[in-house]
């Protein structure tokens, strides 16, 4: 399989992706934890059929330490009992976040009340937009069949 375009190479493509790398890199230096944020991207990685960067996020996430048998149950993390309280309710904001189009009130005023309760506003702020980065990522890759599986840990810097 291949890409309909080199947008990684595309002139205009590499444009916007400095910019998105730009603004992801800030929420990488922010106190949200590092796994939280891998988490909130496989998963809405996931429910977006982004296997790009749902390959990359899980090897990115498995390389820094987390476990198989997390990364295994992210998909199901409702009825799986190896996330914090904290975690399920950055998954649950994230599928509220991602799917805004299939609820008709948008994100529910308890998933965002459950994620106050775990996260201050700078926390708060930092998931917000990780949310709409990583869906922004999974649209481009989504649209340009982006094919996935040969991501390498650290490959992009």
């Amino acid at each position: 399989m291949d890409a309909r375009l080199n947008y990684f190479g595309n002139a205009l493509g590499g444009k916007v992706l400095k910019h998105i790398n730009s603004a992801n890199k800030v929420l990488s230096d922010t106190t949200l934890p590092h796994t939280t944020q891998e988490l909130v991207k496989i998963r809405a990685s996931q429910i977006n059929g982004c296997g790009f960067c749902t390959d990359m996020h899980t090897k990115d996430a498995a390389h820094a330490g987390e476990t198989a048998q997390r990364l295994n149950l992210v998909t199901a993390w409702r009825e799986a009992t190896v996330f914090t309280d904290a975690e399920r309710a950055a998954l649950e904001l994230a599928e509220q976040g991602t799917r805004l189009a299939d609820a008709a009130g948008g994100v529910t005023d308890e998933a965002w009340a459950n994620a106050a309760k775990h996260y201050d506003e700078d926390q708060l702020a930092a998931l917000i937009s990780l949310i709409a980065i990583i869906n922004a990522y999974n649209r481009i890759n989504v649209i340009n069949q982006q094919p996935a599986g040969s991501y390498q840990p650290g490959q992009f810097g």
